[in-house]
């Protein structure tokens, strides 16, 4: 299965102006998490992508999307 997950970290990140770093503290992981997670590279846990998503103050499905 080609599935993958993309997601909008960046997008929201900028939008409200907040640094990768400060996003990492945020949700407990480290800056370098953050960079993978935006290029695609990494595939964050539910638990994860739930903290993300809360600290945006979107759903979950804004942020993140499955790719088919």
């Amino acid at each position: 299965m080609g599935e993958t997950i993309e997601n909008r970290i960046d997008f929201y990140r900028k939008r409200i102006g907040v640094t990768q770093e400060a996003l990492a503290l945020s949700v407990g992981v480290t800056r370098q998490t953050i960079i993978a997670l935006e290029k695609g590279n990494y595939i964050p846990s539910v638990l994860l992508a739930l903290k993300i998503a809360q600290f945006f103050k979107e759903p979950v499905e804004k942020v993140f999307k499955v790719k088919l």
